[in-house]
């Protein structure tokens, strides 16, 4: 069963993932990158590459064994 943490980040995982490319479709449909927009869009590229970093990189097998040694 998934603990609070856990559903937690999932969902933040997920906010962050559907705001980066809200925000990059609006961008293209509107065609204006003013230097404000930019500097959110630089700041969701970043968080875009660390949520997918986590869950598809060492960090997540890293996190699995952690939690495998404490459950024995």
């Amino acid at each position: 069963m998934k603990t609070g943490k856990e559903i937690f980040m999932y969902v933040l995982g997920a906010l962050v993932v559907v705001g980066f490319f809200t925000i990059l479709w609006y961008l293209i449909k509107q065609g204006t990158f003013e230097s404000t927009i930019n500097l959110a869009i630089g700041s969701l590229i970043g968080a875009f590459a660390t949520i997918v970093g986590y869950f598809y990189g060492s960090s997540k097998g890293s996190s699995d064994k952690n939690e495998l040694i404490n459950k024995k």
